[in-house]
């Protein structure tokens, strides 16, 4: 009787919690882009980098610059664009690897051309799946140079220009839900993605009273031609795990990218799952009191539901291995 009499204002507090989460999460208005006119996506020839760019169109800015590294992927990019959207595209063709040298001058030109910017979305980025011994030094190497090392460099580029303006500026990473949680296959692309949440909470404290704004994205497996590549060799535990959270069009990915980048959230997530993981891996991250206080009563039913999440993925692996073993 005394545990139930413990337990159960305890579960209402959960269930008030997140219920609160999930208002502040889906009960507000899509928000426009009006104010930002000229917008900078990396990664823009495809996948989510594209769709994101469609979307900042139709909320209403009236230019975007794509970066990417194919020129010829780039002006198909462009023209697809522009044919859905009526807006207008410019591009350049630069690798955010590239020597820094090269990035503030691409960033330089790519301001003269279209004018002032005070939102970049850096969709540049990679991935892999291999078990540890399957993966290559060289290959971390790769993840890290790309994944972590682009992330800064476009950083250094842009962050000195958006600091500037006397607007409230924006500045979104795109991470992964590999980003916050490790999974079967991931032991070089989670770390490069954690890496970049380590990143991001540092710069946004940095860059916080200049009213540039850091958004770390969680997407979910988004149906791009860099994850049908990826799946090409992805180990079966680690396909049958990503099987589990579904398949999201780049579409909805773009909505929710640009959705919490307008109104200034440091974690930015789509689908129940990734909403799942943002609540649990909040840390110390930057939020709004609102969140806060939902958080702190949600959190405690919500860890046992990534527990059975979890638990699950754990049974996955183990009944691979005995498969292999017989």
């Amino acid at each position: 009787m005394g545990l139930c009499c413990l337990l159960t204002p305890a579960l209402c507090l959960g269930l008030a919690g997140t219920t609160l989460l999930l208002w502040l999460m889906l009960g507000r208005k899509p928000r426009s882009c009006k104010s930002y006119p000229h917008v900078l996506i990396t990664g823009g020839s495809s996948g989510i980098g594209k769709a994101t760019a469609k979307e900042v169109i139709r909320r209403g800015a009236s230019l975007v610059t794509l970066w990417a590294r194919n020129k010829h992927k780039l002006e198909e990019a462009r023209d697809e664009i522009i044919s859905e959207t009526g807006g207008k595209v410019n591009i350049f063709s630069v690798d955010v690897t590239d020597d820094l040298s090269v990035l503030m001058k691409t960033f330089e030109d790519t301001v003269k051309k279209g004018g002032d910017i005070r939102m970049v979305i850096h969709c540049a980025g990679t991935s892999f799946s291999g078990t540890l011994e399957n993966t290559s030094i060289q290959e971390f190497e790769r993840m890290m140079r790309i994944n972590f090392l682009g992330t800064v460099n476009l950083a250094k580029t842009v962050v000195p220009h958006l600091k500037s303006n006397k607007s409230k500026s924006h500045l979104t990473f795109i991470s992964s839900v590999a980003g916050v949680m490790g999974l079967y296959g991931f032991t070089a692309y989670s770390a490069s993605k954690f890496a970049l949440r380590g990143f991001a909470e540092s710069l946004e404290m940095e860059v916080r009273p200049f009213g540039l704004s850091i958004t770390l994205s969680l997407p979910p497996d988004t149906d791009t031609p860099a994850f049908a590549e990826e799946n090409k060799s992805k180990p079966r535990e680690t396909a049958l795990i990503s099987e589990s959270g579904g398949l999201f069009e780049p579409e909805v990915v773009a909505r929710g990218i640009v959705e919490d980048t307008l109104r200034g959230a440091f974690l930015s997530s789509i689908g129940f799952d990734g909403w799942l993981l943002r609540c649990i891996c909040f840390g110390m991250s930057p939020t709004d009191l609102g969140t806060v206080i939902a958080q702190t009563f949600a959190v405690g039913p919500l860890r046992f539901i990534t527990w059975c999440y979890t638990h699950y993925f754990a049974n996955i692996v183990a009944k691979c291995h005995k498969e292999k073993q017989s």
